[in-house]
């Protein structure tokens, strides 16, 4: 029986050397290749890493390294995971992250007792706002402007999912 960690390095491996035949001798579009890395502050693992999502300087996914679904930035500078003090949470599952442009401000669609909520979390500060503690609705899909004073997700307040529009500090912007 072959690990199933080697057989997805495996398949991976045939996939790039696939592409490279087929996208000619130009090289192009060139893949950035950064195989699975048993250090902890690697941006790839063994483990499951989702919904990547890019500003100038940083990568923020998720990922289920710790045995729970948490946020992890990625310094594309430094090479190297930035810790984010008071963002993650044993109880809690956490998806989705956007990150605005400086990369100051993550937000993320967190998930507690099957509620799931908007947080925005402040790198300088080290401060988790929950933006959508008053809506009883469930929420997905959040995304941040460039300067974080916007944020947009994802709502089933009216029975379906309707896009809703937030500022920075949780109240509800009327977009007509």
């Amino acid at each position: 029986m072959i690990n199933p960690y080697y057989k997805r390095l495996f398949i991976i491996g045939l996939l790039v050397i696939c592409l490279g035949m087929v996208s000619g001798c130009a090289g192009y579009p060139r893949l950035l290749n950064l195989p699975p890395d048993l250090r902890v502050n690697s941006v790839n693992s063994p483990s499951t890493e989702m919904n990547p999502q890019i500003s100038s300087d940083y990568l923020v996914f998720a990922s289920d390294r710790q045995g729970r679904q948490d946020i992890y930035l990625y310094d594309r500078k430094q090479l190297e995971l930035i810790d984010l003090p008071g963002l993650n949470s044993i109880d809690a599952i956490a998806s989705e992250p956007a990150i605005s442009t400086d990369g100051n401000y993550i937000v993320f669609n967190s998930t507690r007792g099957g509620q799931s909520d908007i947080y925005l979390y402040n790198r300088n500060t080290r401060q988790l706002r929950n933006l959508t503690d008053n809506l009883n609705a469930q929420v997905r899909h959040p995304t941040i402007n460039a300067d974080a004073s916007v944020i947009a997700f994802e709502s089933s307040l009216n029975g379906q999912w309707d896009i809703v529009v937030y500022n920075r500090y949780g109240q509800a912007l009327n977009i007509p």
